[in-house]
């Protein structure tokens, strides 16, 4: 349950990396709000997942779901690069998330 609990801290992460753009350095309420709200949420869930999870492993993990996320979304809304070594070093921060699932004994 704690490994749910975690992904889905990251995807508030990748909430709030994505809001920070819309909030124009925080000047604009509602997203500012939003974004605010998915920092404490993702927080949150983060120290709940920590309460069973290593903390190395769920901190790197969060934080990888939260890049992964963030720059494929950065891609498709904002258009960045999706050229080939961006994709591949997304690729090797997945394969680093799902190592650190399989070598964690929880």
């Amino acid at each position: 349950m704690n490994w749910l609990i975690l992904v889905l801290a990251g995807l508030f992460e990748i909430a709030w990396a994505i809001g920070l753009k819309y909030t124009d350095g925080f000047t604009r309420v509602w997203p500012t709000i939003g974004t605010i709200s998915a920092m404490v949420i993702s927080v949150g869930m983060l120290g709940v997942a920590m309460k069973t999870l290593p903390v190395g492993t769920a901190y790197a993990v969060w934080v990888g779901v939260g890049a992964v996320g963030t720059a494929i979304l950065g891609i498709l809304l904002f258009d960045e690069s999706a050229n080939f070594g961006r994709v591949i070093s997304l690729l090797l921060i997945i394969a680093g998330i799902v190592g650190l699932k399989l070598a964690t004994p929880t």
